[in-house]
C-alpha cells in the first residue's frame, strides 16, 4: 500500500470523557453487552489519560461522565478531526446521537471549525475512519454508510477518500490502524486482511504492512507529540492485554511504544481509537 505521514501532524491536545456508572452497570449495553467492573474500567481510563498527558506531553481535556450517556467514553465515534476542522458525526444508533453535543462544544471552545452532518440518511462513526496522513479510508460497516463516507469526502476535500467494506461486526479501526507514518498494522482475521487488501488496491501511496495476531491490537494510535525533540509514539494495547501481539509490535522500530490496557472497557466495545480524540493542530486558546 509514496511516503504518507506528512498529514499526521504534531499533536497538542487530547480529549477524553469519564466513565459513568450507567456503563458499568450494563445500562449502556443496549445490545447485550456485559456489566463492567466500574473500578477497573475507571482505572484503565485514568491510566490512559495519564499516559496522554505525562508520557506524550499532550494537554488533556477531560469531560465529566454523564449518566444519561453510558457510551459517552467512546467519544472517538463522535468526530473526525483533521487540521483545524472537526466533522461532527451522526452515530448509527439514535441513542448515541446526544453524545455529540458536548463534544461539539468542547471542540468549538478549542477553536476548531465545526462541520455538521445535516443529512438524515447519513450515518458515520468516527472509528470507521482511518487517516493515513495522505488520505482517508472510510469503513462501510453496520455503523457507517455510503452517505456518511460522502460527507467525509465533502469535508476534507484536500485528501482522497476511499471506502472499504467491513465484513465483520467491527469498525474499520478495530481491524487496522497506522503503526507509523508509512506502516499499516492489521489483525490476522480474514475480515482484517480483506480490508487491508482493499486499501492496497485503492491507494496511490503504497504502505508497508505488519500483521498482528489479534485484530484488537491493530486499534492503535500513532502520535507525533507537539513538544520539541520528542519522538513519535505508538499508543497500543499492553499491560497484559493481547500478549500474542506484543512481540510483533516490537518490529515497529521507528516509534516509541506506549502500552495501555483497556480490557475492561473493551467489554463495552471500546478500542483505543474510540477512547480519545487527538488534535493534530494547535487550536486557538
Amino acid at each position: 500500500m509514496g511516503t504518507p505521514g506528512e498529514g499526521l501532524g504534531r499533536c497538542s491536545h487530547a480529549l477524553i470523557r469519564g466513565v459513568p456508572e450507567s456503563l458499568a452497570s450494563g445500562e449502556g449495553a443496549g445490545a447485550g453487552l456485559p456489566a463492567l467492573d466500574l473500578a477497573k474500567a475507571q482505572r484503565e481510563h485514568g491510566v490512559l489519560g495519564g499516559k496522554l498527558r505525562q508520557r506524550l506531553g499532550l494537554q488533556l481535556l477531560e469531560l465529566p461522565p454523564e449518566e444519561s450517556l453510558p457510551l459517552g467514553p467512546l467519544l472517538g465515534d463522535t468526530a473526525v478531526i483533521q487540521g483545524d476542522t472537526a466533522l461532527i458525526t451522526r452515530p448509527w444508533s439514535p441513542a448515541r446521537r446526544p453524545e455529540v453535543d458536548g463534544i461539539r462544544k468542547a471542540l468549538q471552545d478549542l477553536g476548531l471549525r465545526i462541520v455538521e452532518m445535516g443529512d438524515e440518511n447519513a450515518t458515520l462513526d468516527g472509528t470507521d475512519v482511518l487517516f493515513t496522513g495522505r488520505e482517508f479510508f472510510v469503513g462501510l460497516s453496520r455503523w457507517t454508510n455510503h452517505r456518511g463516507a460522502e460527507i467525509v469526502a465533502d469535508t476534507f476535500r484536500d485528501f482522497a477518500v476511499s471506502t472499504v467494506p467491513v465484513s465483520s461486526p467491527s469498525h474499520l479501526r478495530g481491524l487496522c490502524g497506522m503503526g507509523g507514518p508509512r506502516t499499516v498494522v492489521a489483525g490476522s482475521s480474514e475480515a482484517a486482511q480483506k480490508a487491508v487488501r482493499a486499501m492496497a488496491v485503492l491507494t496511490d501511496h503504497p504502505y508497508a504492512s505488519l500483521t498482528l495476531p489479534d485484530d484488537a491490537a491493530a486499534d492503535c494510535l500513532f502520535l507525533r507529540p507537539g513538544l520539541p525533540g520528542m519522538p513519535p509514539f505508538l499508543l497500543h494495547r499492553g499491560g497484559g492485554d493481547l500478549p500474542n501481539s506484543q512481540e510483533a509490535l516490537q518490529k515497529l522500530s521507528d516509534v516509541t511504544l506506549v502500552p495501555v490496557s483497556c480490557s475492561e472497557l473493551e467489554k463495552a466495545g471500546a478500542g483505543l481509537s474510540s477512547l480519545c480524540l487527538v488534535l493534530s493542530t494547535r487550536p486557538h486558546s
